[in-house]
């Protein structure tokens, strides 16, 4: 049936961002705060996104949701605590509102879609960029326009960090109610611009220990955890931020894999323990620490997160080298030229020093499956395009080209 009035239709998009002083365990499970502060970078929207439609109408029935052209259970609780607050922010506005009634009436169902192009659940911060992404473009087909950092928060704590582009801090916050434990930027995507990001993939498998659960547990079992937040990420947090500031990458780069280190030292703390690393992932660890030695500086850094999959950090003048000591360590599967997504690398060649200096023989074909190579970059953005929309004119998927 038509509608006779048409369809509100927002579509967004939001980045992924990667914790480099990490969040592990909340303090209050229903409002998301943290246990400890956490400071992120945002990768660039070209290489990694979600991407949101949301469409309101007075002809829907229900909320619906779809992810990756699969319908979901709109009854998630943290889906609905997203929705249940937007909405909530909508009829603030609405009632402080002088002119006229806001157009759409907040009794609207809405339809979301949503798709992320990586992998899902795969320790890649998918439900940071989707809660994100969510909340953005919920906030802007509803009309609201005060900080998203509590609503994405809600869906998924780091999610709030998605919010922002460049160098972002979640401050953990203080007061019960949350109102404080939010997003900030403590650099534009702007300020460092030699910095690159390459993820090695190690696996896309959904991992076996979701965050949420493996977090409960760490709160619950772990003493290095309480320890970690009270007497180690406070100094972190202020040593990051300053070099950032100072762009000094040896600094950044030592914390960053110190940080990772012990966050998983407080899953292994946990009981039982939780082991979000395999084999390959220690063989990531040990190629980029030969490779410092081998320079004698620090060039490279890794960080994981819940998961196997390793995130570098290194400047534009060392990813040719870093890439051909990878692509030597882990020879590509049968994918060779769609080994390398992303930025353009140009192909360097592995002096025999430093393939000595590895002293690693390569594993078998296949063990990082591919390696994304991105950027810093922006935060969420707002598509003008209609044919960007996800959702048709019936507020129904599109059919997959």
């Amino acid at each position: 049936m038509a509608s006779e009035k048409p369809l509100a239709a927002v579509t967004c998009t939001a980045p992924v961002n990667i914790a480099v002083i990490k969040y592990w365990g909340k303090r209050d499970e229903e409002l998301v705060l943290p246990i400890n502060s956490s400071l992120s970078v945002t990768l660039h929207q070209d290489q990694l996104k979600t991407t949101t439609t949301a469409v309101i109408s007075k002809d829907f029935t229900e909320d619906r949701i779809w992810l990756n052209g699969r319908e979901e259970d709109v009854g998630q609780p943290r889906l609905q605590a997203c929705l249940r607050e937007i909405r909530r922010l909508a009829q603030k506005r609405r009632n402080a509102w002088d002119g006229d009634p806001l157009p759409y009436s907040l009794s609207c169902k809405v339809h979301v879609a949503s798709v992320n192009n990586f992998p899902t659940a795969a320790g890649l911060a998918s439900s940071a960029a989707g809660y994100a992404c969510l909340a953005y473009t919920l906030a802007r087909v509803y009309g609201v326009e005060s900080d998203l950092s509590e609503v994405a928060r809600q869906g998924s704590g780091s999610a709030c960090r998605s919010l922002y582009g460049g160098f972002v801090e979640w401050q953990m916050g203080e007061q019960t109610d949350g109102k404080d434990s939010i997003a900030r930027q403590v650099a534009p995507e702007s300020h460092w611009p030699e910095l690159r990001v390459l993820i090695l993939v190690v696996s896309a498998e959904k991992k076996l220990t979701g965050s949420t659960a493996g977090m409960q547990a760490s709160v619950e079992t772990s003493p290095l955890l309480r320890f970690r937040a009270e007497s180690v990420v406070p100094a972190r947090m202020a040593e990051m931020a300053r070099c950032i500031q100072e762009r000094d990458f040896p600094g950044f780069a030592q914390l960053t894999m110190k940080d990772s280190n012990q966050f998983h030292a407080t899953c292994l703390d946990t009981f039982p323990p939780i082991s979000y690393l395999n084999a390959v992932s220690w063989r990531i660890i040990h190629l980029v620490h030969r490779f410092n030695a081998h320079h004698g500086d620090t060039k490279v850094a890794y960080t994981f997160d819940a998961g196997p999959n390793a995130v570098i950090f290194t400047l534009d003048d060392t990813v040719a080298e870093f890439v051909a000591a990878v692509r030597h360590s882990f020879p590509p599967g049968s994918n060779g030229d769609a080994f390398l997504k992303g930025l353009q690398v140009r192909p360097a060649p592995l002096s025999a020093e430093l393939q000595a200096a590895l002293a690693m023989e390569p594993t078998t074909p296949g063990g990082v499956k591919y390696i994304i190579a991105t950027q810093v970059g922006p935060g969420p953005q707002i598509l003008d395009n209609p044919c960007a929309h996800l959702l048709g004119p019936d507020g129904l998927p599109k059919p997959a080209a």
